[in-house]
């Protein structure tokens, strides 16, 4: 599943160790999408997408997750798992130099040099 928004929190970095001695890492964050009524959305990165993926504070990124459910002690707890971060490519500015209701010049075939390099078709 995918969602577009912008990082509103990152919460620090949390570390451990498991039952087993296998260290692990996690990284939550939470998002706020662009909609007219914009919904906040809490996700995390954990094990090795916590480095690979370093989001801050007004990111605007189009996350890849998926959504994990589990039981503890007779009740349910369910988690966005983040396993990709796109963040979003700046828009290009419109040229200054350029009126926008100044429509460019039609091509007028009669006009060209004469040369057979500038043909039209």
């Amino acid at each position: 599943m995918e969602i577009k928004g912008k990082v509103i929190v990152a919460l620090p970095e949390q570390t451990g160790v498991s039952k087993t001695g296998n260290s692990w890492k996690k990284r939550e964050y939470v998002l706020e999408t662009q909609e007219t009524y914009p919904r906040k959305v809490h996700f995390d990165f954990f094990g090795e997408r916590a480095d690979q993926y370093p989001l801050s504070v007004g990111d605007e990124i189009t996350l890849s997750f998926d959504i994990e459910s589990r039981e503890y002690n007779g009740r349910w707890y369910t988690s966005i798992r983040g396993w990709k971060a796109e963040k979003a490519a700046a828009q290009p500015a419109a040229p200054q130099n350029v009126p926008a209701d100044f429509p460019p010049a039609p091509f007028d075939p009669m006009q060209s040099s004469g040369s057979d390099e500038d043909l039209p078709f």
